[in-house]
């Protein structure tokens, strides 16, 4: 059973087994951030997203084939680009590997049918979602919050839908990608994940009103 919030830390039920997001430790402030709701700037957490990590060759017709057997589209050759799939995107991360990330929160599978669909290729996929989590950061100064603590060229003439990028913010590594005009997804690890969501809204604190 699933049960996602978006904007809190949430918990899902699988097989009586309860999971909770890596944002469980700052619940209390999400809310209040949620409570004091901004144009300007505003965080939530996407939890339970299915992420994998993905391995092959592109020359490899094989793999490729396999790829798009089980996700609907081949894995983007051009760097910091993102390929749509069905229910899921595929985000460049190098010359051989890419994350892919589900649209919708739901019990892990694609690690499974890709396996299954490599075989005899050679190629990986390794579920790693429960290391991870997935925020949503959006409003109408989003790119100048980010900017305080991320090196990267976030001006939309430079960066935008369609692209992804590793970066840091301060000292959390992050895949960042653009899903709007002023809306990013931002992929961290788990340990980090607390302390991303601290600073991340200590850096949007001066920039919301």
């Amino acid at each position: 059973m699933w049960n996602e919030g978006r904007g809190h830390a949430s918990v899902v039920v699988e097989r009586g087994v309860r999971f909770e997001s890596p944002l469980v430790g700052v619940q209390d402030l999400m809310q209040a951030h949620q409570a004091a709701a901004s144009k300007y700037f505003r965080l939530n957490e996407r939890p339970f997203l299915e992420l994998v990590n993905l391995r092959g060759d592109l020359d490899d017709a094989a793999f490729v084939s396999a790829v798009q057997s089980v996700l609907g589209c081949r894995p983007p050759a051009k760097a910091n680009t993102v390929a749509q799939g069905n229910g899921c995107d595929v985000l460049w991360l190098g010359p051989d590997e890419w994350l892919v990330r589900s649209h919708e929160a739901r019990a892990a599978t694609l690690e499974t049918k890709l396996r299954v669909a490599f075989d005899g290729a050679y190629a990986a996929a390794v579920n790693v979602g429960s290391g991870y989590t997935v925020v949503e950061a959006s409003g109408e100064r989003v790119r100048d919050v980010l900017s305080r603590g991320c090196p990267l060229d976030l001006h939309p003439h430079v960066f935008a839908r369609g692209q992804c990028a590793q970066s840091h913010f301060f000292k959390a590594s992050i895949v960042l990608i653009p899903t709007g005009e002023n809306a990013f997804e931002i992929i961290v690890r788990r340990s980090f994940a607390d302390y991303f969501c601290r600073i991340l809204l200590d850096a949007a604190a001066p920039l919301m009103s």
